[in-house]
């Protein structure tokens, strides 16, 4: 039997500031609200904008990540996997979530354009892992100068070898 695949892609701005709430353990859970646009055009040839509305929601590491460094406004980019949930209220009525379950996350757009606070813009963070360094801006754990880069050293190639037949090769 295959396994199946339960992966998301989203590049949006967030519709609010993010929202932090900790477990019991003091597990960061932070929830966002995050806008997607697509245009196209109809019968006529005009555009037509359509705007998806996601809650997205970061755990641990990443979401105190995601509730100091997202504003409402800031560009980002989320993988992660989408997951439906039912509620049952105490007015027995039941109500249907679906959420977006983020493990990987990109800042995007530069100082002043949305794209987090204090420089942090350009950072990727993944959960379960400390923050990389990125192309752009400044990530928030960067401290003193980069270090000089070393020039690669030359990679030799091994010399061909031909001292076996086609026999055994194992397929």
């Amino acid at each position: 039997m295959a396994r199946g695949i339960n992966k998301v892609i989203l590049v949006g701005n967030l519709g609010n500031d993010p929202e932090t709430k900790y477990t019991q353990g003091g597990m960061a859970v932070t929830t966002i609200s995050l806008a997607t646009t697509s245009v196209r055009k109809d019968k006529e040839g005009n555009q037509q904008e359509r705007t998806e509305w996601h809650r997205v929601k970061f755990f641990g590491k990443l979401g105190e990540i995601a509730g100091e460094y997202l504003r409402k406004g800031s560009s980002v980019y989320v993988e992660g996997s989408i997951r439906y949930d039912k509620f049952t209220g105490q007015d027995g009525v039941e109500k249907y979530f679906t959420d977006i379950v983020a493990d990987e996350m990109q800042m995007l757009g530069g100082r002043g354009e949305g794209g987090g606070g204090g420089g942090a813009s350009g950072g990727n963070y993944e959960r379960g892992n400390r923050p990389q360094r990125s192309g752009g801006g400044d990530a928030p754990q960067q401290r003193g100068p980069a270090p000089a880069r070393q020039p690669a050293p030359q990679q030799q190639r091994p010399a061909p070898m031909d001292d076996f037949s086609d026999d055994d090769i194992p397929f």
